[in-house]
């Protein structure tokens, strides 16, 4: 028996259930693994709650990044050893599997060996916030002298993109809401902070760029604001959604996009991970700035897997700056 977090309806935090369950043998191309760490997501919480869909039985497991422990393979599957150090990548449908607890058995396809040199901890928050991020490399080829605009930028994703932009040699504009988490963005390698209910985006960004505008913009939170950002932009710019942080429906922002030319597009980041050859392009990118110090995944505050409510809590406070962790036993560092 082990301890899982399951939920029995969508709701708030509290829907979150601890129990005691039998996890078993892992079946056909799958793996247990015994939870070190497990790296919160927005989408989660979301899930959770019913911002995405339901799920397709109750109850339901949550989760999908972590580190941990090999401990059992399933038929079929090779390239990995009991006893072996790996990280969980979100590379299935949320409720389909789930990490939230002790055990987890999950499909040998999302596993990679634990990046080198991190703790238990930073191995459980790297690769949604880097493949995420990615996007302003990958589509929006950011290189010396471009202007990128961060919205949301305390997030783990936000701080990826942060240390991203800075690799390429990029200007790193960070949104947030008030101005209380300027100091902190800074500190992570923000160029500029614009405090986006304190000061006029557009008229701050053009100061900012001499009146070019950003050439790339790289949004979690969508909705209407999108008119904003575009008119932000300069011209031939791109516009990347990655999530919907606000709730409503986001618009295209025709006029504000076309006298300027600027291209609209969605992002996930299984565009990647689903394309092997692009897995592994990407991932050598991450593990290289890892190593070599350019990117360094950002630990916002941990909890214990019995503070799993709390957790969810803190995720949705907006509070933090960076990646939250829940940690499971005795895991330091």
């Amino acid at each position: 028996m082990a301890k899982i977090v399951r939920f029995y309806e969508q709701g708030g935090p509290e829907v979150l259930k601890l129990e005691e369950a039998e996890v078993g043998a892992p079946g056909e191309g799958e793996l247990r693994i015994r939870v070190q760490a497990i790296g919160l997501n927005r989408s989660e919480a979301m899930f959770r709650r019913g911002g995405y869909f339901a799920p397709n039985k109750y109850p339901s497991l949550n989760g999908y990044e972590c580190s941990g422990i090999v401990e059992a393979l399933g038929p079929g599957v090779d390239g990995f050893t009991v006893g072996q150090n790996v990280s969980v990548l979100p590379m299935w449908s949320l409720g389909q599997y789930g990490v939230y607890g002790e055990q987890a058995i999950v499909p040998a396809r999302a596993v990679v060996a634990a990046p080198p040199g991190l703790t238990p901890i930073e191995a459980a928050s790297v690769w949604m916030q880097y493949f995420t991020a990615y996007a302003i490399i990958e589509w929006g080829r950011l290189t010396i002298g471009d202007y990128v605009i961060l919205p949301a930028a305390s997030s783990s994703v936000g701080l990826a993109a942060i240390q991203l932009a800075n690799w390429a040699g990029a200007t790193p504009i960070a949104t947030t809401r008030r101005s209380d988490k300027a100091g902190a963005l800074l500190g992570h390698g923000a160029a500029h902070v614009i405090a986006t209910e304190e000061q006029d985006l557009v008229e701050e960004v053009m100061r900012i760029t001499d009146g070019k505008g950003a050439r790339v913009v790289f949004d979690p939170v969508g909705g209407p604001y999108v008119e904003t950002l575009a008119k932000a932009m300069a011209e031939e710019g791109l516009l990347m959604i990655y999530g919907s942080l606000s709730g409503q429906p986001t618009p295209h922002p025709h006029w504000s996009s076309a006298f300027k030319a600027i291209s609209v597009r969605s992002w996930i980041a299984s565009q990647i991970w689903n394309k092997p050859q692009r897995f592994a392009a990407v991932s050598a990118v991450v593990l290289k700035g890892l190593a070599e110090g350019q990117l360094q995944p950002v630990i916002a505050r941990t909890f214990g897997l019995e503070q799993i409510v709390d957790a969810h809590r803190y995720l949705e406070s907006n509070q933090q700056i960076g990646k939250v962790v829940v940690t499971v036993g005795d895991v330091t560092g």
